[in-house]
């Protein structure tokens, strides 16, 4: 992006900025955003709760339905990878 691309969107975000600042509520809302963008640029391999949950939840259904991957029996890490066709 260039710096004249970057001013302009710089420009574009305080107006719109101040054309909700009389507002409570969007304000809040555009805070509460700005928190949750913050996060993701600081460590996108965070999860919420919900996103944990829901993820444990669908391996428990995996493995009931017998899909899934396990260890074998004295298995490193990196023999396990390439079994399961991922390159290291």
């Amino acid at each position: 992006m260039t710096a004249v691309q970057l001013n302009e969107m710089n420009t574009e975000l305080w107006q719109s900025i101040g054309a909700i600042a009389d507002s409570e509520p969007l304000m809040k809302r555009l805070t509460r955003y700005a928190k949750k963008l913050v996060k993701e640029k600081s460590d996108s391999t965070l999860m919420t709760k919900e996103e944990f949950f829901a993820k444990i939840e669908r391996a428990e259904q995996q493995a009931a339905r017998g899909e899934g991957m396990a260890m074998l029996p004295g298995e490193d890490l990196a023999s396990f990878l390439k079994r399961n066709g991922y390159e290291i």
